[in-house]
């Protein structure tokens, strides 16, 4: 089963900014924007190893690897950076090294940077006759780094997940609208001599293209590590099937109401410059609410671009050509005939819920538009990848429409925020409804067919209640408890467990994360390890500022500063005279073992950290894990035809295979193999040398007495560059070209049948398959002296409790 961290570092970013960052924010873009290269690892200065080693001990066995339009295409139209398609395959060969399987991910949110997100380069929203600079003062869309107003930014102050209400607003509708339907919808939007929607996708899939040529043509990447792609991150309607746009949806599922909320047509007349009376919202933890009425005056600011920005319809940097029937300087809406905007009144408010060329039919929007994308899309892939498993990703929400089997080979579930019939009161119940909201996820796989389902993200932010856990309130009493954030990890993780059985990608891994500006995007705060978090260790400090966002906020327009917060800046402090310097790590020899490495900076590590079968004979029909008790439990259903083909006992073995049993039988069958977590069940020695150190108290695990039951001593093998030290017996190896993470284990385990062994963090579990019907099989995973508890598990605030069920933060 796969599962998988989202490896993104401030999501869609360059290599210097954050999101927060105004400095040269419009003026780079306009000069063609800025090289990726350095996302989303560090290849230079040995900091990728120690992440992607971290990542291999935590279980994880697929990354999700984010690209973004932009960092193909930044400079302009048909102008490819091949110096970051070039430094892609470095990391995926770097990625393979580590034994992960990864698959490429086109990320976008709410279209671009430039519309308060990521994915498309900036030339896009000019080539839709866009004038970007005018986005916040129109109310077009929030953009972090201008947050509140352009004149007057405040980017600390942005509230949480309201970048995602940029699908309600004009810039992000009208953008995608074109990209998916302006042939039908946008007929007059001609740009060298295509429509805006050719000219916009055939840029992106041959921009895609390109890179998985480049993949292909590395020789030793497909299949082998990159085993398939994402479509388009939850690609998103636009306008498309808007059935009145004088109204806003009122269903809770739809686009997310916080903040200021125009209807379409007052976005209409406020992309005009004319000043609107719009509602406001809030949202709670029982959904969206109403407010007052405010005015918002762009004070005669246009989101749509002068004419005189293309002398003679020609862009002067960009190159293209507009046909005469495109004029700028209106709305496009109003060009096609929509509105008037002398009076701004909606003449057609009904105008995108049918087809132009067949009013009489509702259009529906996977059908019509979506999967015709997919599949230009997926074509182009396979040009490259014959074998690339194209996931399927369409809108949040919506269930896939038949695709040819021909096409298929995996389904992904995008983003699942939370859409209840009732609400859910108490942990039980709640852990059980998302639970069966997950299995409606995943029976909507069967549109497609007989085929598996990943979760594309899902996560939880770790700065709930006002940042509780880093210490930002209370005087500090809470700083380092993540009970919470672990009860909310641990409920949306084990509604992908159970029966449900559900594959996984975590949203998400950032080696960039800082307590002050959470991922470096929107305020954005999932990532499951932070350099913040790393414990104070004797000469060793993290080195990232101001500890408050206050302090930090003067540094916003300093890129050095806000793009320094990775393991690299960690100083060592020279005893005697208090100078200091910058150490890098590029050693495991900083950690005092594998439980120290795998713990220090990980947030709710005991919930995404958790057991799970890597592969099984049979199927899995049941996956159950108790954080609490330290209790994992597999049930699995085998079938006669589950026996193993002769071929395939006859394969070369695995890093996972034993390479230290003394039963000549195991290296002849196949085993089911199941991931156990040194987190969970290490030794008591392991943890009291890590207790021993000088660390805070709320980090200090407590173990009672327990013997070690079964732990082959024997390290795995996992490819690294570490520089190790040739002095001592390290907790990893030294000498080969590989390293694994390994340690005791204390375990208890009893299995229904067959027979089992440990083998670092593998337990693998032979049984009989049998000859004819089926059996089922149980096996059951103990820490042998009770689970490992830490000062600060203890019940969290109903606030975090509930935040799992109707936050859009919890995302899948």
């Amino acid at each position: 089963m796969p599962r998988a961290p989202s490896v993104s570092p401030a999501t869609g970013l360059p290599d210097a900014p954050f999101s927060c960052v105004l400095d040269d924010f419009w003026e780079s873009a306009e000069n063609g924007g800025e090289s990726f290269v350095g996302r989303p690892l560090n290849l230079d200065d040995g900091s990728a190893d120690i992440h992607l080693a971290r990542l291999r001990g935590w279980g994880f066995n697929m990354l999700r690897y984010v690209v973004t339009w932009e960092a193909l295409e930044h400079a302009g139209p048909g102008k490819y950076d091949y110096e970051f398609m070039d430094y892609t395959i470095r990391v995926l060969r770097k990625c393979k090294e580590y034994g992960f399987r990864v698959y490429i991910d086109p990320h976008q949110d709410t279209w671009s940077r430039y519309t308060g997100g990521s994915g498309a380069p900036y030339w896009t929203l000019a080539a839709c006759g866009l004038n970007a600079r005018n986005i916040t003062a129109t109310n077009s869309a929030i953009v972090h780094c201008e947050y509140p107003t352009a004149e007057d930014p405040n980017p600390a102050d942005l509230p949480a997940m309201i970048w995602s209400t940029n699908y309600g607003r004009l810039a992000v509708q009208a953008l995608f609208t074109l990209w998916f339907a302006g042939r039908d919808y946008a007929p007059k939007c001609i740009i060298d001599g295509m429509n805006i929607q050719d000219y916009l996708q055939s840029h992106y899939i041959e921009a895609m293209g390109l890179l998985a040529d480049r993949i292909r043509d590395a020789g030793d990447l497909l299949d082998d590590c990159v085993i398939g792609w994402d479509s388009i991150n939850e690609p998103f309607e636009g306008f498309c099937g808007y059935p009145d746009l004088n109204e806003y949806p009122s269903e809770q599922t739809s686009t997310l109401k916080k903040g200021t909320f125009p209807t379409p047509a007052q976005s209409f007349r406020l992309g005009m410059g004319k000043a609107q009376m719009v509602d406001t919202w809030t949202f709670s933890v029982f959904g969206p609410k109403k407010g007052k009425q405010i005015l918002v005056d762009p004070k005669g600011k246009k989101l749509w671009a002068d004419p005189s920005t293309e002398p003679g319809g020609v862009h002067p940097k960009w190159g293209w050509k507009r046909d005469p029937g495109w004029k700028l300087g209106t709305c496009i809406w109003a060009l096609h005939g929509i509105w008037d905007v002398e009076s701004g009144y909606v003449i057609t408010p009904d105008y995108f819920r049918t087809s132009p060329n067949d009013t009489d039919r509702e259009v529906v929007f996977l059908s019509d538009f979506w999967k015709p994308h997919w599949e230009a899309f997926g074509k182009r892939i396979r040009q490259s990848h014959p074998e690339a498993i194209l996931f399927v990703a369409p809108p949040v929400f919506a269930p896939p429409p038949p695709i040819s089997e021909s096409l298929l080979k995996g389904i992904l579930r995008g983003k699942y925020g939370s859409h209840l019939p009732a609400v859910k009161i108490g942990e039980k119940a709640i852990r059980q409804s998302l639970q069966e909201q997950l299995g409606v996820l995943k029976d909507d796989a069967k549109i497609l067919g007989a085929y598996p389902t990943i979760i594309g993200e899902i996560g939880i932010p770790f700065d709930m209640d006002d940042k509780k856990a880093y210490g930002w309130t209370d005087d500090g009493k809470y700083k380092g408890d993540y009970s919470g954030q672990q009860k909310a990890l641990d409920a949306s993780l084990n509604a992908c467990d159970g029966p449900n059985t559900l594959n996984f990608t975590i949203w998400t891994y950032s080696p960039d994360n800082s307590h002050a500006w959470g991922d470096g995007w929107n305020m954005e705060d999932l990532s499951l390890w932070s350099p913040d978090d790393l414990r104070r260790k004797a000469g060793y400090r993290m080195e990232t500022g101001d500890s408050s966002s206050a302090g930090l906020l003067k540094k916003v327009g300093d890129s050095a500063a806000t793009s320094s917060l990775s393991l690299s800046t960690i100083q060592a402090i020279q005893s005697g005279d208090g100078a200091s310097k910058i150490s890098r790590i590029s050693s495991l020899s900083q950690w005092e073992n594998a439980y120290d490495f795998l713990t220090d900076g990980a947030r709710a590590f005991k919930a995404f950290c958790r057991p799970y079968p890597i592969a099984t004979i049979g199927t899995p029909t049941n996956v159950q894990f108790d954080i609490a008790k330290g209790e994992f439990k597999l049930t699995v259903r085998v079938r006669s035809e589950d026996k193993p083909r002769p071929e395939a006992l006859g394969r070369v073995k695995s890093s996972s295979d034993s390479i230290s049993s003394s039963d000549t039988e195991d290296d002849e069958e196949l085993a089911t193999e199941i991931y156990i977590p040194l987190v969970h069940y290490a030794n008591d020695e392991v943890i009291a040398r890590l207790s021993s150190q000088d660390q805070a108290d709320d980090d200090k695990p407590k173990s009672s007495a327990a013997s070690q039951i079964s732990s082959s001593d024997t390290i795995h093998e996992i490819t690294s560059e570490l520089n190790f030290p040739p002095s001592h017996d390290p907790w990893y190896l030294t000498l080969s070209p590989k390293v694994s993470i390994s340690a005791p284990l204390s375990l208890s385990v009893s299995a229904s049948q067959g027979r089992w062994a440990v083998d670092g963090q593998i337990l693998k579990w032979w049984y009989p398959v049998p000859s004819e019907g089926e059996r089922e099989y149980t096996i059951i995973v103990k820490r042998d002296g009770g689970a490992i508890k830490t000062v600060q598990e203890e019940s969290p605030s109903v606030w975090a409790q509930l935040w799992a069920t109707f936050c859009p933060s919890l995302t899948v």
